[in-house]
């Protein structure tokens, strides 16, 4: 009876001891928590001044995607033996010098991505990666400052394509007005005065001419998601089948380390290319922009994303 009792007051200690010590290390867990929270409030305040000194930022971050099969004697497919793939990629990128009195701002967007289908019975096919989207846009605007959120500017943006008919065609802006940047990572650029190349190859239905630039980005970092939206919009004074606009976003989150997932899409409208394609289809069934059925143009890409 007496070992029974001394076992069971053992017992009872050890529960004890147990649940003092887990009860301890609860609250030191508590007290290193409060203090790491300091410390990352601290470090955070610090890089918000570290982000306000003048000089410059860079950084880019974009979306990698991919895919390759092959199939032999898969009878319930219009082509049983084949290999496929297809591989793209977007980049967002930025240098912004920031000054006291004035800043130069440069970014670059791009989307590239290639297609493949091999028929193995077809000795004659493409087995070639072949363009599909094919998307670039560069931009470089300098201001100088009337107030903190005011300044006087002039931008310059290029947009093109790069695998498939290079500058053919290619748009060039070059115009001055002011920026606005009514909040952080948000500037509003609103030129009455611009000029809008357009570059193209042969007697094409594209023309050059006089407008207003609109351009609106927002590009934004905040934890494991990084964020761009530009929207780019021309509108010309000779014709409204001139003018032209072109909408972009990025999403990425990171997921391990800097590898994560991304999400981009892109909307466009362009009088001039609509007529262009349609004429090249079939010259009968437009003419000029009065029969031209403008759609809109679309495009958006899935996949792996990597931050640099």
């Amino acid at each position: 009876m007496k070992k029974t009792l001394l076992l069971l007051a053992l017992l009872i200690g050890m529960v004890s001891v147990n649940a003092q010590t887990k009860e301890e290390l609860e609250a030191q867990k508590k007290e290193k928590k409060a203090e790491a929270d300091a410390l990352t409030a601290e470090v955070k305040a610090i890089q918000a001044k570290i982000d306000a000194l003048p000089g410059w930022r860079i950084g880019a971050f974009g979306t990698i995607g991919g895919s390759i099969s092959n199939f032999s004697n898969w009878y319930s497919q219009g082509t049983p033996n084949n290999q496929s793939g297809n591989i793209g990629f977007t980049l967002n990128a930025y240098a912004n010098l920031i000054q006291e009195k004035f800043f130069w701002r440069n970014a670059l967007t791009t989307n590239l991505n290639w297609v493949k289908l091999d028929d193995k019975d077809d000795p004659n096919d493409d087995d070639s990666f072949n363009p599909t989207t094919d998307v670039f846009n560069i931009s470089s605007l300098y201001g100088r400052n009337i107030t903190k959120s005011l300044a006087a500017s002039g931008l310059m943006e290029y947009r093109t394509t790069l695998l498939d008919n290079f500058n053919d065609p290619g748009y060039l802006d070059l115009g001055i007005g002011a920026t606005w940047t009514p909040i952080e990572n948000l500037v509003v650029v609103i030129h009455p005065l611009n000029y809008n190349f357009v570059f193209s190859s042969g007697e094409t239905i594209y023309e050059s001419s006089l407008g207003a630039k609109i351009v609106a980005d927002y590009t934004r970092s905040f934890g494991a998601v990084n964020f761009k939206t530009n929207l780019s919009m021309f509108q010309s004074y000779k014709s409204n089948d001139y003018s032209n606009w072109t909408w972009t976003n990025s999403f990425s989150y990171t997921l391990w380390k800097m590898i994560g997932v991304g999400f981009d899409f892109g909307l466009r409208n362009n009088r001039q290319e609509a007529l262009d394609f349609a004429l090249a289809q079939d010259p009968a069934t437009a003419t000029d922009f009065d029969d031209l059925d403008n759609k809109l143009q679309t495009y958006y890409t899935l996949g792996l994303s990597y931050k640099f």
